[in-house]
């Protein structure tokens, strides 16, 4: 396929990126929550340059290793970094005069980030005691130029780099670090104040206002201090140490980390001239290293945890159970029965917890086999699992040590489990585990009874508040089976794929999942020959697989109606020439994180309806193991047509993704306004028939 063909992926990744900067500018959207999408933005802009300018990086270090990596799409990875650097920067300005807006809507409200050479008397006294009391024993600064190298730099810090002189002598000064311990302190510090104000400090702040006390011992009389941070590659290089568990080539990745070379370096732009080049200079920087002049202010990720000090309050609506789990029976006695789809945010997750604790508690119950990904920080589902374990049922959790940016939380959850007894599988060399399933088997009398649940989401009931999510709950005996042999496959895995190639009701990752897919497109393909209609609505997070681009594409030029909802990375060219219709492709951000999958395949109108954990990458479907599932259940079946039909109506918060990358809104042109998170939330809401009374918190 001819490059012209496809929109770069980075690029397209960078595009995404601005629709969260959209959100940030957008006026109609609460002051809190465009603070909290610079938060976001800031966070996303971190793990782009960890994770793919890093593998730019290293695409041009191993020039002879390029073929083996899949960058099949990309140009040459330097012309890649250079347009990065440039849409960077600008995106880096719009985001300062973004912040600068809000800072004046702020003080509109009363509420006001005041600094060091702000305060008054009584802040300055209550600054100086909060140093005295939580920050001064949390630090330790480094006196850099009497250091043979520079110190490790931690990734996810900002650091205050400090320039101290003498009044008396202008040749006299010196250079020194500051890590801001905003994980251990916290970033934000509210001050004392009027009544009718608010007003907040920065940690960093706290800190310049005390540096004469902490550098008293060294004489110095005039303080001039600047934020900068560093972001590195971060990719986990395991060795091929055969002596040391799997676990053990984690934690040591981990560390490795440490060594990663830095891939971006954001300053302060009125920081101190000399200290800025002998910061570069000693971090090995150069011209090509992504080096961003910014504001006062870095590490906005922090901003996501704003301190609520707004009159507006948040109405965001609360989260209600089915309709069909709404009686007092037992969670397990309804899936025993039918299948039940979970939606959320809109849907609790408690069902799952109960689910969960009704099968630790249950003598009948034997077994509890669970995958697991990323999981929240005061897991309920932990907890559940390490009850069912104490209560001498077998359980397996398939915990996935190679979750990007998660592995030290997960090896600290394989100890705890471990210790109760609970069986941890940890696992596959150059596979992760990314499938969202759970078996749970108990026995009446001679007869076993198997149920569970397949996700588009993550077991973590923190993100399952914001994160717009499908799990089937089902008895399904076919699905069942399958589940039980992608685990035997990831218990033997040593063995081979065979279990996972024997799976008939799911689709599997790496076995079938794209061939399926391709059937059930060559079906549509088919059926637009033969005159008859056809169509093609998929929903993923990332599309950025060839083979399935150019498989859409065939199917666009036979005249199949193609419609995508498309978050992040859309490298499809939705108008060729060739096409009978254009693809129809748009991008939803707003409230909530949409991160379901899903796949409609109109088949003469007999719907066949997929929810998946998997995205369209490649990495997705030949790299991981991932599972589909067939909505086979009516009700349940046009459920979920429903809600994409509505998402597919957004003209509020839906954005055209096309060649030009844009972000041009869905126009309106007089309709009545449709914000599908909002309107999902009406029709879920009217479907289980709850009050309005109990739909608030």
């Amino acid at each position: 396929m001819a490059k012209k063909q496809l929109i770069q992926r980075d690029i397209s990744w960078l595009c995404f990126n601005a629709r969260v900067l959209q959100e940030a500018n957008d006026p109609s959207v609460p002051l809190k929550e465009r603070i909290r999408f610079l938060g976001i933005f800031s966070n996303n802009s971190d793990e782009f340059f960890r994770v793919r300018v890093a593998t730019l990086k290293r695409m041009i270090e191993f020039a002879e290793k390029r073929k083996k990596l899949n960058m099949h799409m990309e140009d040459d990875p330097q012309q890649i970094l250079d347009q990065i650097q440039t849409i960077v920067l600008n995106q880096q300005n719009e985001f300062n005069r973004i912040w600068e807006g809000i800072v004046k809507e702020l003080k509109k409200e009363k509420i006001s980030i005041i600094n060091e050479k702000q305060l008054n008397k009584e802040q300055q006294l209550f600054v100086k005691k909060f140093f005295d009391e939580e920050v001064r024993s949390t630090i330790i600064p480094l006196m850099i130029e009497s250091l043979p190298q520079l110190p490790y730099l931690r990734d996810k810090s900002i650091y205050l780099g400090v320039v101290m002189r003498k009044k008396s002598s202008a040749y006299n000064q010196k250079y020194a670090l500051i890590e801001v311990p905003a994980k251990a302190v916290g970033r934000f510090i509210i001050l004392p104040s009027k009544k009718e104000d608010q007003q907040i400090i920065l940690l960093e702040d706290v800190i310049r206002f005390n540096l004469p006390i902490i550098f008293s011992y060294f004489g110095y009389d005039n303080f001039e201090s600047h934020i900068f941070k560093v972001t590195k590659d971060a990719e986990l290089d395991l060795d091929n140490d055969i002596s040391t568990s799997f676990a053990e080539k984690i934690e040591k990745g981990i560390k490795n980390r440490r060594k990663g070379k830095p891939v971006r370096f954001v300053y302060d732009k009125e920081m101190d001239a000399g200290l800025l080049e002998y910061l570069i200079r000693r971090l090995s920087l150069n011209r090509k290293s992504n080096i961003i002049p910014g504001g006062r202010i870095h590490n906005f990720r922090h901003f996501m945890d704003f301190p609520d000090v707004f009159s507006a309050k948040s109405e965001r609506r609360a989260a209600f159970k089915p309709k069909s789990l709404q009686s007092a029976q037992r969670v397990t006695d309804i899936i025993l029965k039918q299948d039940v789809l979970l939606n959320f945010p809109y849907h609790s997750f408690d069902p799952l917890i109960d689910l969960l604790r009704e099968a630790a508690m249950d003598p009948d119950v034997t077994s509890i086999k669970i995958t697991a990904y990323r999981l929240a920080a005061n897991s309920k589902i932990i907890n559940a699992l390490i009850n069912a374990s104490r209560n001498g049922k077998q359980v397996i959790v398939m915990l996935e040590l190679k979750a990007r940016f998660d592995e030290e939380n997960n090896l600290e959850w394989k100890n705890v489990l471990e210790e109760e007894g609970v069986t941890v599988l940890l696992g596959v060399p150059k596979m992760k585990i990314h499938a969202k399933l759970c078996i749970i088997k108990k026995r009446k009398g001679t007869k076993t009874i198997q149920y569970g649940f397949v996700s588009t989401g993550n077991l973590n009931e923190k993100t399952a508040r914001v994160y717009g999510d499908h799990c089937l709950l089902t008895s399904n005996r076919y699905v069942m089976a399958d589940i039980n042999r992608i685990f035997s496959y990831l218990e033997n895995w040593k063995t081979g794929i065979r279990n996972l190639q024997l799976c008939k009701t799911l689709w599997v990752c790496p076995t079938n999942m794209r061939k399926q897919i391709m059937l059930l497109i060559d079906n549509e393909i088919k059926n637009a020959k033969a005159g008859r209609a056809a169509k093609i609505i998929v929903k993923v997070n990332s599309l950025s697989d060839q083979l399935l681009i150019e498989k859409l594409y065939s199917a666009a030029t036979a005249g199949v109606e193609i419609f995508m909802i498309v978050r992040g990375i859309f490298c499809p060219i939705i108008d060729l020439k060739k096409f009978k219709h254009p693809i129809k492709a748009i991008s939803i951000v707003d409230e909530y994180l949409e991160h379901s999958r899903v796949m409609i395949f109109h088949n003469q109108g007999q719907e066949k309806v997929y929810i998946s954990s998997a995205d369209w990458m490649v990495r997705n479907l030949n790299h991981r193991v991932e599972a589909a599932i067939p909505i086979t259940d009516p009700v349940i079946k046009q459920e979920l047509i429903d809600i994409i039909h509505i998402q597919l109506r957004d003209n509020v918060k839906a954005r055209i993704l096309d060649s030009d990358l844009a972000n041009n809104y869905v126009p309106s042109l007089g309709k009545k306004s449709i914000r599908s998170q909002i309107e999902t939330y009406h029709y879920l809401f009217k479907k289980n028939h709850i009050t309005s009374e109990a739909s608030r918190n």
